[in-house]
C-alpha cells in the first residue's frame, strides 16, 4: 500500500473519534450514538427480509464480546460458515442464501468490530484474539468439518482461520478477498470506498457502488440503505490495518480444497491474485466471473451461486 491511503485512513480515525467525543456516553465501541444504532438496525431487519427463506438469529456470549449468528438451512446438515466483507454484515448473503442453505446447515456471523448485531466488549482485537473469537462460536456449536465462504474482508479471515494449526475447515471458497494474496490493485479506484467513509453521503455512495459493481443496477435499495447508513454512523476503527497479504509459506500451508473467485473488473484483485493462488495452494482452483465486480455475489449471483454450491458439494 502506498503512504497516502495510510494517511487518508489515520485522518478518518481522528474525525471518528472527534466525533464519537461529543456524542454522549454510549458503551458501544461501533456506533457513536443509541439513536443512530437502532436506526441502523432497523435498516439490518429490513434487509434480512430479503432472504426469503426460514432462518433465526442467535447472540452468542464470547470472550471478546456478543457474536451474532443467524441460522439456516437443514438442522443436521454439513456446516458452513458465512463471512461477510467490510461492513457489509451478514445481510449481504441476500442473492445466495436460497442456494448455499439448501444442502448445508449456514452460521452467518457478524464481525465484532463492524457494522452489524455483534456486540463487541472491547475496541479492538488482535489477529491472535479473532481467532480466538470464532473458535469460540465453532465450539459453542460443536461444529466439525466446518465449510467456509469468506467475501472480500471475509475472505481474508477466512484464509486467516485456514492458516492455524488444528483447524476444523475442510474446504473454502474465496470470494475476491480482501489484502489476502496481494496488496489492493487499483487503489485509486477503491479510494472512492475510503472517501465515502470518511465523508459519506449518497453521491459518494453512488459513486463507491459504481466502482465496486459491474452492475450497480442490480443492488436492492433497502440494501444500500442499510450499507449507507453503516458508513454514516459507525465509528473507523484500526482493525483494518492487520490485513496484509499472507506469506507464502501461510498459503502453501492450507491443504484444503479452495475455491478463489473474483470479477473480471474488480478492483481489489487482480489476475495477478489468481495466478499466486494457483501457484501455491496445494489443492487450489481459480476462476474468474465474467462481468462481475468486487461485488460478484450480487454482480453475477445465478453464475456464482452455481460454482459456490457444485464446490462445496
Amino acid at each position: 500500500m502506498n503512504k497516502s491511503f495510510f494517511v487518508l485512513f489515520f485522518v478518518g480515525i481522528f474525525l471518528s473519534s472527534c466525533s464519537s467525543q461529543k456524542g454522549t456516553h454510549f458503551d458501544d465501541y461501533v456506533f457513536r450514538r443509541k439513536g443512530e444504532r437502532t436506526k441502523y438496525l432497523k435498516a439490518y431487519n429490513e434487509t434480512l427480509k430479503l432472504w426469503k427463506i426460514p432462518f433465526s438469529e442467535e447472540n452468542i456470549n464470547t470472550s471478546y464480546g456478543t457474536a451474532h449468528v443467524i441460522l439456516c438451512g437443514p438442522k443436521n446438515a454439513t456446516p458452513l460458515v458465512l463471512l461477510h466483507g467490510m461492513d457489509a454484515s451478514s445481510t449481504m448473503w441476500y442473492p445466495n442464501i436460497k442456494a448455499l442453505a439448501k444442502n448445508h446447515r449456514v452460521y452467518a456471523i457478524d464481525f465484532l468490530m463492524e457494522p452489524g448485531k455483534s456486540v463487541s466488549c472491547g475496541e479492538t482485537i488482535s489477529k491472535e484474539e479473532t481467532v480466538a473469537w470464532y473458535n469460540e462460536i465453532f465450539r459453542h456449536y460443536n461444529l466439525k468439518k466446518i465449510k467456509i465462504v469468506g467475501a472480500s474482508r471475509g475472505g481474508w479471515l477466512a484464509t486467516l482461520l485456514a492458516t492455524q494449526e488444528n483447524h476444523n475447515i475442510s474446504k473454502m471458497i474465496l470470494l475476491s478477498p480482501a489484502q489476502t494474496l496481494e496488496n489492493l490493485d487499483k487503489l485509486h479506484k477503491a479510494s472512492s470506498a475510503l472517501m465515502f467513509k470518511l465523508f459519506p453521503n449518497k453521491k459518494k455512495l453512488k459513486k463507491t457502488l459504481d466502482a465496486f459493481s459491474f452492475y450497480p443496477e442490480k443492488i436492492s435499495s433497502t440494501y444500500k440503505n442499510q450499507f449507507y447508513l453503516a458508513n454514516k454512523f459507525a465509528k473507523t476503527n484500526t482493525s483494518f490495518l492487520q490485513m496484509q497479504p499472507f506469506s507464502k509459506e501461510d498459503i502453501e500451508n492450507i491443504t484444503i480444497p479452495v475455491l478463489i473467485l473474483i470479477g473480471d473488473h474488480d478492483i481489489v484483485n487482480s489476475q495477478k491474485s489468481l495466478d499466486k493462488g494457483e501457484e501455491l495452494l496445494p489443492k487450489g482452483e481459480v476462476m474468474t466471473i465474467n462481468n462481475a465486480g468486487h461485488f460478484l455475489t450480487i454482480d453475477q449471483h445465478e453464475i456464482v451461486n452455481e460454482i459456490m454450491v457444485e464446490f462445496l458439494e
